[in-house]
């Protein structure tokens, strides 16, 4: 599993025997709360296969989605780094194999291997990026819009390397990132497919051109 992802492809072979050693992956179902926000944020933690979403929710369990985590993504890193309490909850969306690496062990390797550091340098860039524009969509994009850039993040190739041009998600399970109602999600999904940047099929969205999808309200900013 691990040998699938570039970071740790790029390690030296002690440090990926380091990673084998001390790391794990577990099967999630979908609704399975895989980190609590406000635990101790012990593990560095990736998507072999799935899709995850960081959210957080108040005592009424009115919810907000930060952002949806597909196949090949890695996330944590800032909290993992300062050694905090996490800061959203990690819920799985659809069933999901999860990768585990140990707080220690990201520590033993940012100390040791250039290569990861380096990773890590972009990857923390990269999800500033992506954590920004989320808050600008929500602020400023009517439905439609949102729900393109949601789609055009899970495709983002510099953060989910892994995700193909067809992504196996269903309506409800979209409408959970997004944080509006199935049926909304559907008129969104049905107008740009009509733009023809993207195809539908049964729990099934196929992007047809990536650019033009991530292009979608960019005049509403």
């Amino acid at each position: 599993m691990f040998g699938q992802c570039a970071w740790f492809r790029a390690l030296a072979p002690e440090h990926q025997a380091l990673v084998l050693a001390q790391s794990r992956a577990e099967t999630h179902e979908a609704g399975d709360v895989i980190a609590r926000r406000l635990a101790p944020s012990e593990y560095w933690i990736g998507v072999h296969r799935g899709l995850l979403k960081l959210a957080i929710f108040n005592a009424s369990g009115r919810g907000c989605t930060f952002s949806g985590v597909p196949s090949g993504g890695w996330f944590g890193e800032g909290s993992v780094i300062k050694r905090e309490l996490r800061k959203y909850e990690v819920v799985a969306v659809q069933r999901s194999i999860v990768l585990f690496v140990p707080v220690d062990t990201f520590h033993a390797l940012l100390d040791t291997s250039l290569p990861f550091t380096r990773f890590v340098i972009h990857q923390l860039n990269n999800r500033m990026g992506e954590f920004i524009a989320s808050i600008q969509n929500s602020r400023l994009l009517d439905v439609d819009a949102r729900v393109a850039q949601a789609l055009a993040q899970l495709f983002n190739p510099a953060l989910y390397p892994d995700t193909c041009p067809s992504l196996a998600i269903s309506q409800e399970e979209l409408g959970m990132l997004v944080g509006v109602s199935r049926q909304r999600i559907n008129q969104a999904l049905q107008q740009l497919e009509k733009l023809g940047v993207l195809r539908l099929a049964y729990n099934q969205i196929e992007v047809v051109d990536l650019a033009a999808l991530a292009r979608v309200g960019i005049e509403q900013i």
